[in-house]
């Protein structure tokens, strides 16, 4: 491949690109942060000379900014697993709940997709199916970024919203129910032994919001890998052979981690840990009321400002999340 093609390959470019702002933001961060330190060094310097006691509190404030700085690079330390700095492809499933539960799918939806645009993450609808009623069914993201999997992988499971639900007219709380999975995006140099036979391939319309068909072409693509009854589907694109890819590409990822698993345990669906999308297997509770409060149940971490949480603001989960998996590997 000459230079000019591998330029006009769009993947491998963006790839390089991705990496390339990456080291960039690393290198500014760590003189960010050696910045800050001196700066605070002047500040106590100045204080001793003067024996300025107003000086103390902003020696303290700019000593607590650093470490939290500090904190948000050494997370990045965390993000050493295979696929953790590939791109994420993340799917959402009503599960429980009825109405409410696709009215939540939904909102989970825009938190995603809020969360991705914080870090200027790109977002691609693979696959939606949406109610005419309310809410989606389920939703297929990819997610491109430096990390995108690597923090994301911490998502994964089933997520129990409790409201007073608008779908009620007697005004009651509800609680709802959807599962979440993400994935790593393989790029074209993995690959593993898939047998053809063990694949059912089916085609279908393409449809949009509320179920209107987008397209008049079966190009849209469901794939079943009958042995493990993993099920990938994609509808992104106009073009029939495109979505296959991507649905194969989607395949692998999944059966790459079901081997993974395999070797740590058994082969079991790779939603096993989370199959029954309703009580008792919620990984994180957001609450609308009696109160405010989303929780993790896995690290504690909680925050009563719900509203930001919706909003994107989920850094404290995947933190906390990351940091109590490197503790229990060491």
């Amino acid at each position: 491949m000459n230079e000019q093609d591998f330029w006009n390959d769009n993947d491998a470019a963006q790839k390089i690109l991705q990496e390339n702002k990456s080291l960039k933001e690393t290198v500014e961060e760590y003189n960010t942060l050696v910045s800050s330190l001196e700066e605070i060094e002047v500040l106590i310097e100045l204080g001793l000379e003067e024996n300025d006691e107003s000086i103390e509190k902003e020696i303290e404030e700019s000593i607590s900014k650093l470490e939290n700085e500090i904190d948000k690079v050494r997370i990045k330390t965390l993000l050493s697993g295979e696929y953790d700095k590939n791109n994420a492809i993340l799917s959402i499933n009503a599960g429980t709940g009825g109405l409410d539960a696709q009215d939540w799918a939904q909102m989970l939806l825009r938190m995603y997709v809020r969360w991705a645009e914080s870090k200027d993450y790109k977002v691609k609808t693979l696959d939606i199916i949406s109610d005419p009623e309310a809410g989606i069914k389920s939703a297929t993201l990819l997610i491109e970024g430096i990390n995108a999997y690597g923090y994301l992988r911490s998502e994964k499971g089933v997520h129990r919203m409790v409201r007073i639900s608008p779908f009620d007219p007697s005004g009651k709380r509800h609680t709802s129910f959807a599962s979440i999975d993400v994935i790593p995006e393989l790029d074209d140099s993995i690959e593993i032994d898939i047998n053809t036979v063990d694949l059912k391939i089916d085609t279908y319309r393409a449809s949009g919001a509320g179920g209107q068909h987008v397209n008049t072409t079966d190009s849209a693509v469901r794939i079943t890998h009958i042995p493990t009854g993993v099920v990938v589907q994609c509808q992104n694109e106009r073009s029939q052979h495109k979505n296959k890819d991507t649905a194969m590409k989607m395949l692998m990822a999944k059966l790459i981690e079901l081997k993974e698993l395999e070797q740590k345990e058994k082969i079991e669906d790779i939603q096993g840990k989370y199959s029954q999308i309703t009580w008792g297997s919620q990984i994180r509770s957001y609450v609308f009321q009696p109160y405010k409060l989303v929780k993790d149940h896995r690290t504690n971490a909680e925050m009563g400002n719900v509203d930001s949480v919706m909003d994107g603001n989920l850094d404290l989960f995947i933190n906390e999340y990351l940091k109590m998996n490197k503790s229990k590997n060491h």
